[in-house]
C-alpha cells in the first residue's frame, strides 16, 4: 500500500490565509447583507499598467502566427528578461551578476518553498519571528522542522523581532545551517540597514551558513526618506553575499503580477554547500538541474509582460502604482496612530504591523474588528509566536475602500 508523507500531517489544517478566508466566509454567511472590507490579504487591486498590457497584447499576437509562435521556453527564462533584470535591478546598485545566475519563475512563493530541496533534511534552520509562513511550512513538509511544542517547531531556531529590539533580529547564539531573511519584512513592514544586514552576511561567512533572502518588497523602499539611502534593495549590495546567499524577487507586488505570475531567483555561481565527505557542490548547477526536471518555465507572455516593467514607460507607471499604495500606507499610519494604536512598518513596505489594545490576543482582535467594524486584518500570531498581540494590515486597497475601512474602525473604537 502507498504510505502518506506523515510530515504533512504535522501541518495546521489550513494555511494562514485560508483560515482567514474561512472565518470571513462564515461571517458573510451569517450576515449576507454586510459589506466586508479586507485589509488582510496581501493581494493587489490596481490594474496592470499600460506598458505591461501592451506588451502582453503583442506577445499574444505573436502566439497567433506560426513564424513567431513560442512553445516550451528555456527553464531558466528567456534572455531578454534576464538581461533586463541585470541592467535595471543590479547594475545601477553596483552588483555584477552573470545571466546564468538568474532563474525566472512563476512567482517568488514557488521558489521560496522549493529552494529547501537543495539541502539535506537534517540541516538546522533559523527564521526571523514573525515570518512569512511558507518558509516554515515547506520545511515541515520535508521533515526538517521537527514537531510543534507550545506553538514552536522543535527544530527551528526562532529569532524574535519585537518592539523591544526595534524589530531587528539578534544573531543566533549558536551556529545555524540555513537562515531565512525577508526585508522589507513581510509581515512587519520593517527594514534592515546595510550595516545591520552586513552582520548577517559576516555571520554566514564565518559559520558556513546559507541565507535565503526574500526581497519581494524591495520596490517599496522609498527614496528620500529617513535612512532610505542606507536600506539595501539586494543582499548582494553587501560584500561577500555572493558566497552565502540566494535571493528571491517578485513582480507580484512590484508590478501587480499576482494574477500573471512571474518572479526570479538569483543563485550565484560562487555559492556552494558541502557533502558529508566535505566536497563543495555549486548550488547554481543543482538548482538548474532541479528546475530542468520539475519546472517547465514561465509563460512567454508573462515574461514579455515582465520585460515591459523595465521600459521607461513601465518604470514610471509601476512607480505610480507603488506610490498609490504607499499613499494608503501613509494615511493608515496617520489615522490609526491618531486613534491611539501603536503601529510599525508602512514606511518602506505596503504592510503595517499594529499592536492590539491591552492584552487582546491576535485572533480575538481579528474577530472583534470583523464583527464590530466589518474590516478584515491578519492575526499576527499566524506569522509566528512573536506575532501574538499584533495584527497585519495591508495598503493594497483602493483609496476609497481604505478611507472607508479607517472610518469604520474609528466609529467602532
Amino acid at each position: 500500500m502507498a504510505l502518506v508523507n506523515d510530515h504533512f500531517l504535522k501541518l495546521a489544517d489550513n494555511y494562514l490565509f485560508a483560515d482567514v478566508a474561512k472565518r470571513v466566509n462564515a461571517f458573510r454567511a451569517i450576515h449576507p447583507g454586510v459589506d466586508v472590507i479586507s485589509l488582510g490579504i496581501g493581494d493587489v487591486t490596481r490594474p496592470l499598467c499600460p506598458a505591461v498590457i501592451e506588451a502582453m497584447h503583442r506577445a499574444t499576437d505573436e502566439m497567433a502566427h506560426a513564424e513567431t509562435f513560442r512553445g516550451y521556453g528555456p527553464e531558466q527564462g528567456y534572455d531578454f528578461l534576464r538581461e533586463a533584470i541585470l541592467k535595471n535591478d543590479f547594475l545601477p546598485r553596483g552588483v555584477h551578476l552573470d545571466i546564468s545566475e538568474i532563474f525566472i519563475n512563476d512567482g517568488a512563493k514557488s521558489d521560496t518553498g522549493n529552494i529547501q530541496e537543495l539541502i539535506r533534511w537534517d540541516n538546522s534552520i533559523g527564521v526571523t519571528d514573525p515570518i512569512y509562513p511558507v518558509y516554515i511550512d515547506s520545511n515541515v513538509m520535508i521533515g526538517r522542522a521537527g514537531v510543534v511544542e507550545q506553538g514552536r517547531w522543535s527544530n527551528v531556531v526562532y529569532l524574535p523581532c519585537t518592539a523591544e529590539n526595534n524589530f531587528v533580529p539578534q544573531l543566533p547564539d549558536r551556529r545555524v545551517d540555513v537562515i531565512y531573511l525577508c526585508y522589507p519584512s513581510n509581515p512587519t513592514g520593517m527594514t534592515l540597514t546595510k550595516d545591520e544586514l552586513r552582520k548577517w552576511v559576516n555571520y554566514a561567512l564565518r559559520n558556513d551558513t546559507l541565507i535565503f533572502f526574500d526581497a519581494a518588497y524591495e520596490a517599496y523602499i522609498q527614496d528620500g526618506g529617513q535612512r532610505s539611502s542606507d536600506i539595501p534593495h539586494s543582499i548582494y549590495e553587501i560584500r561577500g553575499a555572493r558566497k552565502c546567499a540566494i535571493e528571491f524577487h517578485s513582480f507580484s507586488k512590484k508590478a501587480g503580477f499576482t494574477g500573471v505570475r512571474c518572479g526570479y531567483t538569483v543563485v550565484p555561481k560562487d555559492l556552494t554547500a558541502a557533502t558529508l565527505t566535505g566536497e563543495r557542490i555549486p548550488l547554481n548547477n543543482l538548482w538548474l538541474r532541479r528546475q530542468s526536471t520539475k519546472f517547465n518555465g514561465t509563460s512567454y507572455i508573462s515574461q514579455r509582460a515582465a520585460e515591459a516593467v523595465y521600459t521607461p514607460e513601465g518604470k514610471l507607471q509601476t512607480r505610480q502604482t507603488i506610490d498609490y499604495y504607499m499613499q494608503n500606507a501613509h494615511t493608515m499610519l496617520e489615522r490609526l496612530r491618531r486613534l491611539g494604536f501603536t503601529i510599525y512598518g508602512g514606511q518602506h513596505a505596503p504592510y503595517l504591523w499594529m499592536k492590539t489594545p491591552g492584552a487582546t490576543r491576535s485572533w480575538q482582535f481579528f474577530e472583534e474588528m470583523l464583527y464590530g467594524a466589518h474590516v478584515v486584518c491578519t492575526p499576527g500570531v499566524g506569522f509566528g509566536p512573536s506575532g501574538e498581540g499584533y495584527v497585519r494590515l495591508t495598503a493594497f486597497g483602493s483609496h476609497e475602500q481604505t478611507d472607508e475601512a479607517l472610518s469604520r474602525i474609528e466609529r467602532w473604537i
